[in-house]
């Protein structure tokens, strides 16, 4: 009895003594999950670099800078809305607003402040359809992601994942004007790409998940149907990132990177389908990663290398 009586005292006293939020420059960075955010902008200036028409640097670097407040809006409001789930899972409780070093109603402000400023100004200095999509970004993750999917469905990974694949279709549309086959074949890898990289996570994170009442596939559907799940994505994935080559976006030297890294990722999903180990999981999460990394990084190194072929044939010829 005197432990049952004791602890909501303590709890009392801890709230007691907790500091008042205060503005802390590290804190709202945070607030935009700057590590989701570098690959949103790195995959959103392959798809700008690889468009079919040249784009001005100060237009380029204005429409890198609106993908970044957007997809840090995204990041804010998600962390406003899932404040509550956040407090119950290890991985997630330290963040700033449930730990209590950002108020929940200022994180929101910030996240729309910088959501309505990010398209107004893709749309003012870059064009309409690129702060379309953006706009279509920040409301899919944050309305059908965030607020309906993600607590409802253990298929909120998939469906929502869209969210995560639209930018390397802004940075096409900041440059041309328009969206082309070459930016669907890149919104296609990641969108593939998501399901295995996230199920990774939620294995070995499974007990999070199940303590927050998130209807994660391995909470909802078991382990090992989860394993299998990956397995199937994994080997629908690799054919399809070499569809850049297939449309003539790319050549052979990202085909042939393409065809290694697959190989590789494809070798760790088999791990993770025959070995229970979490650690296994956690091991293909931390690769997925760097897997995407590098696949978008191939794309720019080979239109690199193009260039340089094509300029030393022209200079041949003359």
């Amino acid at each position: 009895m005197s432990n049952a009586r004791s602890q909501p005292v303590d709890a009392i006293k801890a709230a007691a003594t907790r500091p008042e939020p205060r503005f802390q420059i590290k804190d709202y960075m945070l607030l935009l999950k700057p590590r989701v955010m570098s690959l949103v902008v790195f995959t959103a200036i392959v798809g700008m670099v690889l468009a079919p028409a040249s784009i001005g640097p100060l237009t380029g670097l204005a429409a890198i800078l609106c993908i970044a407040m957007g997809a840090g809006a995204s990041g804010a409001i998600n962390m406003w809305y899932d404040r509550d789930i956040d407090c119950d899972m290890a991985r997630t409780m330290n963040r700033p607003v449930p730990a209590g070093r950002i108020h929940p109603k200022a994180a929101l402000a910030y996240g729309v402040t910088l959501a309505v400023g990010s398209v107004a100004a893709m749309a003012s200095l870059v064009n309409i359809l690129s702060a379309g999509l953006l706009a279509l970004t920040i409301v899919y993750y944050v309305f059908l992601y965030t607020m309906w999917l993600k607590r409802r469905t253990p298929q909120n990974i998939v469906i929502g994942g869209a969210a995560g694949a639209l930018p390397p279709l802004i940075g096409w549309a900041s440059a041309s004007g328009d969206v082309g086959l070459g930016a669907i074949c890149m919104f296609a890898i990641i969108f593939l790409w998501t399901p295995p990289h996230s199920w990774a996570l939620a294995l070995f994170r499974r007990g999070d998940y199940a303590n927050a009442g998130v209807p994660m596939m391995p909470v909802v559907a078991g382990e090992q149907s989860t394993r299998t799940q990956m397995l199937v994505y994994t080997l629908i994935l690799v054919p399809v990132t070499l569809s850049p080559v297939l449309v003539g976006m790319s050549g052979a030297f990202y085909g042939a990177v393409a065809a290694i890294l697959g190989g590789l990722f494809l070798r760790h999903a088999y791990k993770v389908w025959r070995d229970p180990d979490p650690a296994v999981a956690r091991s293909m999460f931390l690769f997925s990663i760097l897997y995407l990394f590098l696949i978008f990084g191939a794309m720019l190194a080979d239109r690199a290398v193009g260039a340089i072929l094509t300029d030393n044939a022209l200079g041949g010829l003359l």
